[in-house]
């Protein structure tokens, strides 16, 4: 992936707000890419990206519900989306190519934890199109500077399948370091699944 251009480090901590406008949602800029709130807007997109996708991710994620890619479905998404925001549980966002507003993947950081923690868990997917591309890498380093300095996280975990050295390379690339296997940590595609856990920390070194 290029170096980041002149400037792009305070680009990643833009945050688009308005009190007048609700519907407005934080916006984060990163090298290429941004990533903002999933809305209704991005249903149509959403669904196709998905669904073109559904070999290409099923063997990485949980199983889909029988009407995962309808619309009622995404609504209910999105009001998940709208209550876990507001009590911090999680802050999800939709990865946009930069140049033309294409869906590209997802991001969401989960499982907030406050108190003597202070740590959340980063999830991540790409449209197969758009997979080993580097937005998915541009995304989680713009992402790194939201969780630490917006939301004052001191962690940030993620996880991966053992097998999947593409999503691995995202978090190496990202600075993030290799702690250990979870025995069982993760029900994927209908079965249990070992998964190598990466953290890093907020006074660990940028990439």
């Amino acid at each position: 992936m290029a170096a980041p251009r002149a400037g792009e480090a305070l680009r990643f901590m833009a945050f688009l707000r308005s009190m007048s406008k609700p519907d407005v949602s934080p916006v984060v800029l990163g090298h290429g890419v941004y990533l903002r709130n999933p809305q209704l807007c991005d249903f149509t997109q959403w669904a196709a990206l998905r669904e073109g996708s559904r070999k290409f991710l099923t063997p990485w994620e949980p199983t889909w519900a029988p009407d995962d890619l309808t619309k009622p479905s995404f609504r209910r998404r999105l009001r998940r989306y709208q209550r876990e925001i507001r009590e911090d549980q999680a802050h999800p966002f939709f990865i946009f190519r930069e140049e033309d507003d294409v869906l590209l993947g997802g991001c969401t950081l989960s499982g907030v934890q406050r108190g003597v923690q202070q740590s959340c868990t980063l999830g991540y997917w790409a449209g197969e199109a758009h997979a080993g591309r580097g937005y998915v890498t541009a995304a989680v380093r713009a992402l790194i500077p939201f969780a630490f300095e917006e939301l004052k996280l001191h962690r940030l975990q993620a996880a991966c399948l053992p097998e999947n050295e593409r999503s691995r390379a995202v978090l190496r690339k990202c600075g993030f370091t290799e702690e250990g296997i979870a025995r069982g940590y993760l029900r994927i595609n209908g079965a249990w699944r070992d998964h190598v856990v990466y953290a890093i920390l907020r006074d660990d070194p940028r990439r």
